[in-house]
């Protein structure tokens, strides 16, 4: 990792701040004074700043409850991210991306593994969004989408999923898997469009009401043990 990038991880310092205190010889590696931000840090190195010890957080695992027009993407420079929600997220990835319309629960992490858990088709995990439609569902369409429809470009039908009616134009749908575009494919194989999207859980995370559009907290240990 580059200092001045370890050494924003590791305080409270900006990227640009932690270059300036690099060339104020304020930063030491194994105890020799080190004047180039690009400088690579490696495991076995002890990194000091101002004398004080330094030393990467551990993984992180974090629930956000994502707004409309956020995406999940560092690289799209028509919206805003959704780590620019989030303190020292730079070393952060999200697992299981949601569209920038889309709102709801989004997980965010520096565990590559964990979050290759998290996503795996092989794991089948279960996800619940509530689908706001253009049309009502008859009872027809519904039996399509759980015994799984053909979805344009693919060779195989969706696996099955679970539908609950809320209302007439209004469903909870519960699908195993997380094709491109998945649910709106779905819905737009029975001649349906979604107005809007929501994912309320992954697995055994589930976002509920407790934070606001905007708002994240860290995983409680049996949440991100639930993907172990």
């Amino acid at each position: 990792m580059r200092l001045d990038k370890f050494i924003s991880q590791t305080t409270d310092l900006t990227r640009s701040l932690a270059r300036q205190a690099i060339k104020q010889k304020r930063v030491r590696i194994n105890d020799q004074v080190v004047r180039t931000a690009a400088h690579e840090v490696l495991a076995t190195d002890q990194v000091s700043l101002d004398l004080n010890v330094l030393s990467l957080p551990g993984n992180r695992y974090i629930m956000l409850h994502k707004p409309a027009g956020y995406v999940c993407t560092r690289s799209d420079s028509h919206h805003t991210d959704v780590f620019s929600l989030i303190e020292r997220s730079e070393d952060l990835h999200v697992a299981g991306r949601l569209d920038a319309d889309t709102t709801g629960l989004v997980l965010l992490t520096n565990d590559g593994q964990w979050s290759h858990r998290v996503t795996s088709p092989r794991r089948k995990c279960d996800k619940i969004y509530v689908v706001t439609l253009a049309n009502a569902l008859d009872d027809e369409k519904i039996t399509r989408i759980e015994q799984g429809v053909e979805l344009n470009g693919e060779d195989k039908p969706t696996l099955p999923a679970q539908l609950k009616r809320m209302s007439d134009t209004q469903v909870e749908l519960t699908i195993h898997e997380g094709k491109y575009h998945q649910v709106k494919r779905m819905f737009a194989a029975v001649g349906n469009n979604v107005v809007a999207l929501h994912r309320e859980s992954i697995g055994q995370i589930v976002l509920g009401n407790q934070l606001l559009p905007g708002e994240w907290r860290n995983l409680t240990r049996t949440e991100y043990e639930s993907f172990s």
